[in-house]
């Protein structure tokens, strides 16, 4: 009885998890060097002048660790008493930058106020994830009932579509990444497994549409997307409804008649197996309904909508990709996906940071010894593909050691969000761990190369007043709400 009475009086400095703000601090002290290799240019003697961006990022740092101090002295119970408050200001604030008359290179999400520029979009992500923790904690909050489900995707999709209007589709993806919050909260597996294959149907039917298949009429990329559906929606019938006979016999007989067709079209008359694929997937679907329709369980409509789905998502694809994204979208997906080789204009970017990172070797030239970032051959070497500047001038090891210091905090978050005793703060709690996973997967995956450019920041490394305060009040929001885990909660 007297330890839980000394947890409850523990000061909030002695509650604070010290080690997630030695990262924190780490984290920003890597970053301002970074920023100031990627902006120095040789035979400058003013790094900390507040004309140079190294000096503005002093500047940065300096008020995120007052507003990070500000948000810890606050009570805890503050963000979730006015979490919704904050929410709706925000969505306020995003909804009329839509309208805002200054475009900066080709997007309408900053809010020019005199010499100062803020991005509403990186704020939204804090004020998003309150409200889902406040929603979310609800005493009769259940992720299973569709009302909640619906309720819960409003709270994130809202911001979605006014940071999409604002013409900033690589923030607006962003925001996918509660997904994974969803998951650890019950979500089924089900939902993650058909954005896996949508992507894998997006890419595998968009790189591979032009190919044709052993020489018949029949592209590749419909051919195995098709193919996937029917071998998935199959494979689904035994999984979730465990009638493993009805699916290894739906798999046999799709899998046969179109190896049927294919031998037919190779050897025989030529045509575009497809037709007869997108049959077997409507017979398929058919006889889904069937069984519905005999009563046998509810799950086999879910594999029948699954199917349509698929099929109408894949057949949508290509008309978004052509007339729905902007042609610079386009074009990057295009370049990744190596159906153009443009490094001169959509493809440079991640050429010459490719090229930066690799000219660093296994320990790198030395601070403001890159010869790649100097002769600023990257564009958006200081923001958006800052990683290139680590790379080139810590090599390897240093890249490597950036790397793991972000493993220890998405470690850490995910430690601190288990152990809190309310819903509340662990959805918080693994909102802002899965805002930083993405950021940093999607950041330095574009940087190498490996995921599209959609320009977003690194976490406390790209220069920038917008993406650094936001991502101190996403860390120390949650680093107060877990100060406060001793108090009982009324």
């Amino acid at each position: 009885m007297a330890q839980e009475t000394d947890n409850k009086n523990k000061t909030v400095l002695g509650s604070i998890d010290w080690w997630t703000i030695l990262i924190y601090l780490a984290l920003i002290t890597f970053g301002w060097f970074s920023v100031c290799g990627a902006s120095y240019n040789f035979g400058d003697t003013e790094i900390f002048s507040l004309d140079s961006r190294s000096g503005m990022q002093i500047v940065w740092i300096g008020t995120s660790l007052v507003l990070g101090l500000v948000l810890l002295l606050l009570d805890d119970r503050v963000y979730e008493l006015f979490a919704y408050i904050i929410f709706g200001f925000m969505l306020l604030l995003l909804f009329a930058t839509i309208f805002n008359p200054h475009s900066i290179k080709g997007s309408r999400s900053w809010l020019v106020l005199g010499p100062l520029r803020l991005q509403p979009a990186e704020f939204a992500k804090f004020a998003t994830a309150l409200a889902l923790a406040k929603f979310m904690g609800r005493h009769d909050y259940n992720i299973h009932r569709w009302p909640d489900f619906l309720y819960t995707l409003a709270f994130i999709v809202t911001p979605m579509l006014f940071i999409v209007l604002q013409q900033e589709t690589g923030s607006a993806l962003v925001y996918l990444s509660f997904f994974l919050m969803l998951y650890r909260e019950g979500m089924t597996g089900s939902i993650l497994f058909t954005g896996v294959a949508m992507v894998v149907y997006f890419v595998v039917g968009i790189r591979f549409e032009a190919t044709p298949l052993f020489a018949t009429p029949t592209s590749v990329g419909k051919f195995v997307v098709l193919l996937l559906i029917q071998v998935f929606s199959s494979t689904m019938i035994g999984v979730f409804c465990r009638e493993w006979a009805k699916a290894f016999w739906c798999l046999g007989l799709s899998v046969g008649i179109t190896l049927i067709a294919l031998l037919f079209s190779v050897y025989v008359i030529p045509f575009d197996i497809v037709w007869v694929q997108y049959g077997l997937t409507a017979l398929l679907v058919a006889f889904l309904l069937w069984q519905v329709f005999k009563g046998r369980m509810r799950n086999y409509l879910w594999i029948a909508a699954f199917t349509v789905g698929s099929v109408a998502f894949f057949s949508a694809a290509d008309y978004a990709l052509n007339n729905v994204l902007q042609p610079h979208q386009r074009t990057r997906i295009n370049v990744l996906l190596g159906l153009d080789d443009d490094i001169k204009h959509a493809g440079y970017n991640v050429h010459q940071s490719q090229i930066a990172i690799g000219s660093g070797g296994l320990e790198g030239k030395g601070f403001l010894n890159g010869t790649q970032t100097k002769l600023k051959y990257v564009p958006e070497q200081d923001t958006d593909f800052i990683f290139c500047t680590v790379g080139e001038e810590e090599g390897f090891l240093g890249a490597a050691g950036v790397l793991l210091l972000f493993l220890a905090l998405i470690l850490r978050l995910i430690r601190l969000a288990e152990r809190q005793p309310s819903t509340f703060g662990r959805v918080y709690g693994y909102c802002v761990l899965s805002i930083f996973l993405f950021h940093v997967f999607i950041n330095v995956g574009m940087v190498l190369g490996l995921t599209p450019v959609i320009g977003i920041p690194l976490p406390f490394f790209s220069y920038g007043g917008s993406s650094l305060w936001g991502f101190t009040f996403l860390l120390f929001i949650f680093l107060r709400i877990d100060a406060g885990r001793h108090r009982e909660r009324d």
